[in-house]
């Protein structure tokens, strides 16, 4: 058994950098169809980054995962099959009718998208021939526990990062107000903009506030109870972050799990080791503060109502006020140009950026009226930590043993890599004593070792001669380069990719008739469902004319509970002189709440 940490790239640099920071795999778009419309990437690109990651035995996932309309099948396929032949190791896809094109034999991958919340979808992907699950967001760990009871596939599960508030795949929000789909890879983030709640009578509730944008996933603390629950892929959010995020927050999961893999004596995915420069901390970078959403069965204070905004690090309490600085309880290192920001009485989020910092006074470029003593303050910017993490640009290091020896006609050097790789060079040479053993031996040692900015780190170094030789040293650097070239070839040359040949199957599907939640846009998907049994099929959102009535998100998180109003909750008091059903409202759009107390689900309805 290994277990896989698996990380974003936006692009190929992107990508590099996550290898380099301890990924064992990357997840990266495609040319066009991902689920990240901005985060394209050429085929070039893609082959390039699959060459880097295949030298530490990483692989490249390629996401494909919208919806497909009728004109883009072709040009979907043609991408595949230009990905498969570009190195990459699985795609991810969404749109089922991908199933029933002529594919290559590439992993497949479901996404997120695809709604993966259950036992029963999963062993239905399972036995379709799908490779790998990528769960729901909102399972629990006894509920992960239940799905791997029941299937074999492997099973991915997302670790940190931003969450949709709506099931993956179920939000038509976005489209049913800006036509911009989420499941065409152009959501518009209606989520994170503010809403007012109010009853049937128009009494409102709370108002102008971020009612449905969620904290940012942390999962730190249960990746063990995580693995044992039977996930093999912990995936990282984040294929729009920037550099500074991909870096910090990918050296930090890969040092907190190599801690948990040595315990439970479990093997890492990949070869090589990072050597970081800089220590990770998941606050320092882009974050909305934390949750671990259902993992452990919370279901409160998951909500970041004041602000979708990055909110950084609680750095401290303003405890004084000049005229033109102000001080922080602790006295917290604070560098110049340093991005403060902290709520304001009304609770909304206000920036302050450093000018100065002059005996733990703080001089801002421009002081809101609004901070007052015992404010708490956040840095959202961390100009010393972000050079330290631009700075950190080493090659993960691979491994490797040196051996120098004596041949009837000259020497050979051999390198041996952590995973059993090698290189053998030898050279023919007249052989020449030398004057000074061990100054000559030393001096080979030390030449044999200078790797430079290549992958590999040595070990050991071990020269066998009966006596010690005079060779220039030139002859050694030459040898040295010729074994890191070849040693890398071999790497490359020795990575096998799982080819997966996919078989049609026919197992029945769950029901005979799906309606616009099952996202079928395209008579490749309409013929998957039909091959499964489905008999009754609903255009996908993106078809219908008429949104009156359709719910266009169904979430886990419930806004009764998250304001104390939870209706079956006993400990939640009940305001008075509420009429159901509640709404949804912003200047533009107002939508009903329907409330699935048995099944603890929110649906937000279109009106």
């Amino acid at each position: 058994m290994s277990v896989e940490l698996l990380a974003p790239a936006k692009d190929l640099l992107h990508g590099i950098a996550a290898i380099n920071h301890g990924a064992d795999a990357v997840y990266i778009g495609s040319p066009r169809f991902g689920a990240r419309k901005n985060a394209a990437n050429s085929i070039e690109d893609i082959e390039s980054l699959c060459k880097y990651a295949h030298k530490y035995n990483g692989k490249v996932y390629v996401a494909l995962n919208t919806l497909l309309k009728e004109n883009e099948l072709l040009d979907a396929e043609k991408i595949i099959h230009q990905v498969y032949n570009a190195g990459a190791d699985a795609i991810i896809i969404q749109d089922m009718g991908i199933l029933e094109m002529e594919l290559p034999p590439i992993e497949i991958h479901a996404s997120t998208q695809t709604h993966n919340i259950s036992a029963e979808k999963v062993l239905f992907f399972e036995k379709c021939g799908i490779k790998r699950v990528i769960l729901a967001r909102e399972l629990s760990i006894a509920e992960i526990k239940s799905i791997r009871t029941e299937t074999t596939v492997e099973l991915e599960s997302f670790i940190h990062g931003a969450i949709c508030v709506s099931y993956s795949g179920q939000c038509y929000i976005s489209h049913s107000t800006t036509n911009r789909s989420g499941n065409r890879g152009e959501c518009s983030q209606l989520c994170r903009t503010s809403f007012s709640l109010c009853d049937s009578a128009g009494k409102y509730i709370i108002k102008d506030k971020h009612l449905l944008s969620l904290k940012d996933l942390n999962l730190t603390n249960n990746l063990s109870d995580m693995l044992d629950a039977g996930i093999s892929s912990l995936k990282i959010e984040g294929r729009l972050k920037d550099m500074s995020y991909l870096k910090n927050i990918t050296s930090h999961y890969r040092k907190v799990l190599d801690t948990i893999l040595e315990e439970k004596h479990i093997a890492k995915a990949s070869s090589g080791y990072c050597n970081f420069t800089f220590t990770p901390d998941t606050e320092a970078t882009f974050t909305r503060q934390y949750t671990p959403y259902f993992i452990d069965g919370n279901k409160k204070q998951m909500a970041s109502f004041d602000s979708p905004k990055a909110i950084g690090k609680t750095i401290g309490i303003v405890s004084k006020i000049g005229n033109n600085f102000f001080e922080i309880s602790g006295q917290p290192t604070i560098a110049n140009n340093d991005g403060l920001c902290f709520f304001d009485r009304k609770g909304e989020l206000l920036g302050i950026k450093v000018n100065s910092v002059i005996n733990n006074k703080i001089f801002p470029q421009h002081r809101p009226s609004e901070l007052t003593i015992g404010t708490t303050i956040y840095r959202n910017n961390d100009v010393v930590f972000d050079k330290q993490l631009a700075a950190s640009s080493n090659p993960r290091k691979i491994i490797i043993d040196i051996l120098l020896e004596e041949t009837l006609d000259g020497i050979k050097l051999s390198f041996t890599d952590e995973d059993n790789t090698k290189a053998i060079i030898e050279e023919k040479l007249i052989k020449e004593l030398a004057q000074n053993q061990e100054a000559s031996i030393n001096s080979i040692n030390t030449q044999l070792q200078k790797t430079g900015n290549s992958i590999f780190e040595v070990r050991n170094c071990c020269i066998q001669f009966e006596t010690a030789l005079f060779i220039r040293t030139s002859i050694i650097n030459e040898l040295r380069r010729k074994a890191i070239e070849q040693l890398e070839q071999n790497r490359s040359s020795n990575y096998k990719r799982n080819e997966a040949f996919f078989s049609k199957t026919d197992v029945p599907f769950s029901s005979k008739s799906v309606d616009f939640t099952t996202n079928i846009l395209n008579t490749k998907a309409e013929a998957f469902y039909r091959r499964h049994g489905v008999t009754e099929i609903e255009k996908g959102f993106e078809l219908l004319y008429n949104f009156a009535g359709k719910t266009v998100m169904t979430t886990k998180y419930c806004l009764r509970n998250e304001l104390g109003i939870c209706l079956i909750d006993k400990t939640h008091k009940q305001p008075e002189g509420i009429q159901v059903p509640l709404f949804l409202e912003n200047k533009n759009q107002k939508f009903r709440l329907d409330f699935d107390c048995k099944r603890c689900e929110m649906k937000v309805v279109y009106i």
